[in-house]
């Protein structure tokens, strides 16, 4: 039997007891895994500083660098989020409807636990510890496949999650990592019927590689190309502060802003604000021709720049005739993710919010806000682009399946 196999069963066996256990036992666990991270920290930040000078010997740019960077500070954050998901309602066992058919059967369909998640995911170690929380919150046993880059901060966070969660009264085994070599990898993807679900946290390539591969079902979280359109019927001064923050906040992530769009009647005054601005903030603009003449410092766009997600301070740019055009623009480029409408209008942000297909249509708001903690979840395992089970930021109820529960006194089918 191969490890990755040996792994995923002794994981479906933990996925039974976790998925019995109570609210308390589960909030418990969550607990002594919050204080057994701040009481290792030393070793965690120690087993980092490994992976941090390997990182920077093989010339790994500093923003990378940071994000696989911990220190104490972000050990005691990894802590407080597993504590904050103590606190949070337990989705197992939830009733989505209920209802007594006219036979009298009482029918009822309940939330319960996929049963084995494998998470597959790049550099940011603080992941390791958020995704084994929500799993356990949400019952499910939970196989971590994080990167070489972050191998040896992943293998301490992990051994001390394992120690917690059986102080606590559950298996170790709730919790298990994966090695991070290509076969592994592969092997997990092939193992259906003893994973339930893959998800895929991580660049366009990892994601596209785990969606063609696996022959496991896989939740599809999201490349994140996202648009603001300024319409005619827009605040100007409102949609220049929505643009900036919504690119210059954190151009990192998969919510931040990567193509402006602006109706062709506002952009001479739009756009003579907006590019100075973004200048300044240190944007590079990849406009259009009308974007190009209308600001010295914009370079040319090419096909691909409309339908790439930079994770940096670049942005494309087009002028666009009208919503219309806009929204044809959003369907050929955008990924799905988070799109936005600067408008007063309230015909045209019916008009874009029904017409637009993405997991997040925004009016007047930056698209920094597509994120489970800014929509109240607490917590969340990802961002889904996909359209089956789950779209959105994926809170505790989207870590769950259904199944029914009919109960009747005795009645038969005729």
């Amino acid at each position: 039997m191969s490890e990755i196999i040996e792994l995923a069963r002794r994981a479906r066996v933990a996925s039974y007891a976790l998925a019995e256990a109570s609210r308390a036992t589960k909030d418990a666990a969550l607990h002594a895994m919050a204080a057994a991270l701040r009481a290792n920290t030393d070793t965690i930040v120690e087993a980092n500083a490994k992976d941090v000078a390997a990182a920077r010997d093989a010339g790994t740019a500093e923003s990378t660098v940071d994000r696989l960077a911990l220190n104490p500070a972000r050990v005691d954050a990894m802590a407080a989020g597993l504590e904050q998901l103590a606190g949070l309602t337990d989705p197992v066992g939830e009733v989505v409807r209920g209802y007594t058919l006219p036979n009298g059967l009482e029918l009822r369909q309940v939330r319960v636990p996929f049963g084995v998640v494998g998470i597959i995911y790049e550099a940011r170690p603080n992941v390791t510890a958020d995704a084994a929380g929500i799993c356990l919150k949400s019952g499910n046993a939970v196989l971590l496949r994080g990167s070489s880059s972050a191998a040896a901060s992943n293998e301490a966070i992990v051994a001390v999650l394992r120690s917690a969660a059986e102080s606590a009264g559950l298996p170790a085994d709730v919790v298990q990592g994966v090695p991070t070599d290509r076969a592994a990898v592969k092997e997990l993807m092939q193992a259906r019927g003893l994973v339930d679900v893959l998800i895929p946290r991580g660049g366009a390539g990892l994601i596209q590689t785990v969606v063609s591969e696996s022959t496991v079902p896989v939740i599809e979280t999201g490349v994140g190309n996202c648009h603001v359109y300024v319409d005619a019927d827009a605040d100007l001064g409102l949609a220049l502060e929505i643009l900036l923050n919504a690119k210059t906040q954190r151009p990192s992530v998969c919510n931040a802003t990567e193509s402006l769009l602006v109706h062709a009647s506002v952009a001479d005054e739009f756009l003579a604000a907006a590019l100075p601005a973004l200048a300044d903030a240190g944007v590079t603009v990849h406009g259009d021709p009308t974007v190009v003449a209308a600001g010295k410092d914009v370079v040319a766009a090419t096909e691909e720049d409309f339908g790439t997600e930079y994770n940096s301070l670049d942005l494309s740019a087009a002028v666009v005739d009208d919503l219309e055009a806009a929204v044809q623009h959003i369907r050929r480029y955008g990924s799905g993710h988070t799109d936005a409408i600067i408008t007063r209008s309230q015909a045209a942000a019916r008009r874009f919010t029904t017409a637009v297909d993405s997991a997040a249509v925004v009016v007047n708001a930056s698209t920094r806000f597509t994120d489970g903690g800014e929509f109240g979840f607490g917590a969340e395992i990802g961002i889904s682009t996909q359209k089956l089970h789950a779209r959105g930021p994926m809170g505790l109820p989207e870590m769950t399946s259904t199944k029914y529960v009919v109960t009747g006194e005795g009645q038969i089918r005729t």
